[in-house]
């Protein structure tokens, strides 16, 4: 067996030893070398331990007994940049208590609308946070901070942590936001600052590489469901009825394969990472759907807004503030092109199209998340007092890691369509 990618550096920066005993009480303290191996198969182990003598390994995430920040003398600062997401105010609430109740930092500073708050430019004054403040924020959805899209000056964010007296940075984002974090705690570097830079992954099309989950996918998912009831009552109410679902996911298609699993009324799943065509080839929609038409009266179409751009005649160049890719609305392109294609085949079909995508990121979210949500904020926290820096907070194997900045914006997550989840997927959308 080969192992059928290279394994990057998962070694994570850290500030310098950590000598300060930890203020936690009543906690199980995680060993300094404790790790959680990268291979999820017991072949990929035996198989990279005999080509290469080691087995990769990501740093475990967790309370450690010793930390670096002397709590008496630290401030926190916490930004969230990037599209809204289910779940953001629940992270600024467990930062804030785990680090002033739990580890009694005297002022932790919320950043507002991202990056742009470090920027004096704006005008932008921080917040001040406290448990009592945050107390409530959970029920909410958004975010109590405010974001924006786009980069600034590392060297004048740097210069505004240093003049506030800042040594722990929360960065909760996505690549984007992930990638300029990088660049702050390189510039931090480059002065010989004692800042630690922490990442939190937040994108609801869960596509951070070398991270299982991340927080509001959950949520995402299990807010879709009611939408494709909706377009499945929609379909089956009109003799060649089609629901038409247009759902988050840039490059990654998760939230319409998970949600087609997750309410199986959907008949079409269609993502960025498997082609399709209209009229020819095997992959082609319309002759599929005219078949099924004839066979079901009805048909329930759930579409990633990645997927195909290939059938514009132009390839969109534009890109958004934090460098993404902007996408031709794939949703109305074939809500258009269906409709069209009825007239021209003298099918009398009627297409009723949903986009809940603006409805579902602001929403609050739900149980599952929301636990997942507060256990990120208490590891980020105690990976920041423990003096690591560059480093997001991932989860693997069921565990909680760290995972350094770079590799974690190498690539983009995707949907392997020679999975067990593809199969499921192409199994639950049996057309006829």
């Amino acid at each position: 067996m080969e192992i059928m990618m290279q394994i990057p550096d998962l070694t994570v920066k850290h500030l310098g030893a950590p000598t300060i005993p930890s203020p936690l009480t009543g906690v199980k303290f995680i060993p300094e070398n404790a790790t959680v191996i990268y291979a999820k198969d017991v072949n990929e182990v035996e198989e990279e331990l005999k080509n290469t003598g080691k087995i990769s390994a990501f740093e475990a995430a967790g309370p450690r007994e010793k930390i670096y920040h002397d709590p008496s003398w630290t401030h926190a600062a916490i930004l969230t940049a990037g599209g809204l997401c289910p779940g953001l105010n629940d992270v600024i609430k467990g930062l804030t208590r785990t680090l002033m109740l739990r580890y009694n930092v005297p002022i932790v500073f919320g950043i507002r609308y991202g990056y742009q708050g470090l920027n004096p430019a704006f005008g932008y004054e921080p917040m001040l946070l406290t448990p009592d403040s945050v107390d409530s924020i959970h029920e909410d959805g958004g975010t109590v901070l405010g974001s924006s899209r786009g980069r600034q000056d590392e060297t004048i964010m740097v210069e505004t942590l240093k003049r506030m007296n800042i040594k722990l940075l929360f960065c909760i984002g996505g690549d984007g936001t992930l990638r300029c974090a990088h660049d702050i705690a390189l510039e931090v570097e480059r002065r010989g600052l004692n800042i630690s830079v922490i990442g939190i992954p937040k994108t609801i099309d869960n596509d951070i590489n070398y991270i299982d989950k991340t927080f509001g996918f959950e949520t995402a998912v299990y807010a879709t469901g009611p939408v494709i009831s909706a377009a499945h009552n929609e379909a089956k109410g009109a003799p060649n009825g089609i629901g038409l679902i247009h759902v988050m996911g840039r490059d990654s298609g998760f939230i319409a394969a998970y949600a087609t699993l997750a309410n199986t009324h959907v008949n079409y799943c269609l993502i960025p990472e498997d082609p399709f065509s209209l009229y020819d080839g095997e992959h082609a929609l319309l002759p599929s759907l005219e078949r099924r038409l004839k066979l079901r009266k009805h048909a329930v179409i759930i579409v990633s807004e990645g997927a195909g751009q290939h059938l514009f005649k132009e390839d969109s160049e534009k890109r958004d503030k934090s460098g993404n890719k902007l996408h031709h609305n794939i949703g109305e392109f074939l809500r258009d092109t269906i409709t069209s294609w009825g007239k021209e085949s003298n099918i009398d079909l009627t297409v009723k199209y949903f986009d809940p995508s603006y409805l579902i990121r602001s929403l609050p979210s739900n149980g599952t998340d929301s636990v997942f949500c507060e256990m990120l904020a208490q590891h980020a926290v105690h990976c920041a007092m423990a003096g690591c820096t560059d480093v997001v907070i991932g989860h693997w194997n069921d565990r909680f890691t760290y995972v350094p900045i770079p590799v974690a914006t190498s690539s983009r997550k995707k949907v392997d369509i020679e999975s067990g989840l593809w199969d499921s997927v192409k199994s639950a959308t049996w057309k006829y």
